[in-house]
């Protein structure tokens, strides 16, 4: 199934729903797995005001119908290694606008090039994640944001022949991802005790850190700090911590320090979710600071194109 010596062909698929992301959907075609998108819409019932993707509900999904999965944070080399296996994996990379992140397939890469090849579905508009080749250093910065994690998934025999990672770090590496589940169920008790059960078993793992500090900044709980600041201890590129203590400060109207946080995360990808520019600017205008705080204002909208206040928010411009 390769066009070139570093490049998988993957069938073309645009069915998708929240418990069967198109990521999911279309590795497991791949693998001439064809999983029912009606048990996906039954599924979904449970979450019915859910934007985005439920990952590990169509990670379940592949696997009650054959494939086994592997969740790991892995490296270029390891990537490009998987690829020459014929396996093409998941990747977690930054969002665009108001969506935070998203779940990428690469498909291959051009050593010759330096570049890093994604899947890409038929495009409808704009808004998808229309990224196609994009240059290795740039693509592993992107990827280092949120850990490096790449999802595996393919058939058994095949997942066992697979000589990196360590099946350990995987069981922590997938609690993160029930934990996210638990967490949009409200079950925030379950989902922090799974979190810590991923620490427990990973004491490195940088997604599980900030995944705990996010829910316990939602209960507003000063214990977030810690967790955010051990998740930046092992990625000093994690930018969801950055913007996580950011959010807190900016709650608890410690404005300097929100701002601190949010130029961090800013500095570390300016594109990459665009209402963290509304609230610096709203941390700046506490601040008097009225000239850096408009600025951050007009980068919002420029990087939040479809913004629900985006009229509000140029009224507000227009009266600084």
């Amino acid at each position: 199934m390769k066009s070139s010596e570093h490049e998988l062909l993957l069938p073309p698929v645009e069915e998708e729903n929240i418990c069967l992301p198109l990521s999911i959907n279309a590795v497991s075609k791949y693998w001439n797995v064809d999983l029912p998108l009606s048990e996906a819409v039954e599924i979904a019932k449970k979450y019915p005001n859910v934007n985005g993707s439920i990952l590990i509900e169509g990670i379940e999904i592949a696997e009650r119908h054959g494939l086994g999965s592997s969740i790991l944070h892995s490296s270029i080399s390891e990537l490009k290694k998987i690829i020459d296996m014929g396996i093409p994996p998941i990747v977690i990379l930054p969002g665009l606008h108001d969506i935070i992140q998203h779940a990428s397939i690469i498909s291959g890469y051009d050593d010759g090039e330096k570049t890093i090849i994604h899947y890409i579905p038929q495009q409808h508009n704009e808004d998808q994640f229309q990224i196609g080749v994009i240059p290795e250093k740039k693509f592993d910065s992107l990827w280092e944001e949120d850990g490096r994690l790449m999802i595996i998934l393919a058939p058994l025999d095949i997942l066992s022949e697979i000589k990196i990672g360590n099946k350990k770090l995987d069981k922590s590496n997938r609690l993160c991802f029930v934990s996210e589940r638990l967490n949009i169920q409200r079950k925030s008790d379950e989902a922090i005790q799974s979190l810590k059960k991923a620490i427990e078993i990973d004491n490195k793992n940088s997604t599980a850190f900030a995944l705990l500090g996010g829910i316990l900044n939602e209960q507003n709980s000063p214990e977030c700090i810690k967790y955010y600041e051990k998740s930046i201890a092992i990625n000093d590129r994690c930018y969801l911590a950055y913007r996580g203590l950011g959010n807190y400060y900016l709650k608890n109207k410690q404005y300097d320090k929100a701002e601190q946080y949010y130029t961090k995360a800013i500095e570390i990808n300016p594109t990459r979710f665009g209402p963290i520019h509304k609230n610096r600017g709203l941390a700046r205008l506490e601040q008097k600071k009225t000239i850096e705080a408009k600025q951050d204002f007009e980068n919002y909208l420029k990087y939040t194109p479809n913004a629900k206040d985006k009229q509000s928010i140029l009224q507000a411009l227009r009266e600084f």
